[in-house]
């Protein structure tokens, strides 16, 4: 599957099948949530957030790629990713973007 953050695929003719998304929502335990707590207080990277983060983005990305392929795409541009905060420790991850196949 190829994605694209760009709204079009150079030399390619496609037709638009519509909006593709996948979603996670993660927390971290409470052991690395103190943890990271304690590291705010002196600064540098929270690296268990990092990590999290990352593993919720390829979830998300996942869960929009198998959406794609359900509808027939050949690929998904102009994709985009969003977060926010559900509530301390938590964060949800959302992947979108336009599933389309090649003419």
């Amino acid at each position: 599957m190829l994605l694209l953050t760009i709204n079009y695929i150079p030399d390619k003719e496609i037709e638009a099948l519509g909006i593709v998304k996948g979603n996670v929502v993660q927390s971290k335990n409470v052991g690395k949530d103190f943890m990271a707590g304690m590291k705010g207080l002196v600064g540098g990277e929270l690296s268990g957030y990092t990590d999290m983060l990352n593993e919720a983005r390829q979830i998300a990305t996942k869960r929009m790629v198998d959406e794609a392929e359900a509808v027939g795409a050949d690929a998904v541009i102009k994709v985009e990713y969003a977060s926010s905060a559900i509530m301390q420790g938590t964060a949800e991850i959302i992947a979108y973007g336009t599933a389309v196949k090649f003419k």
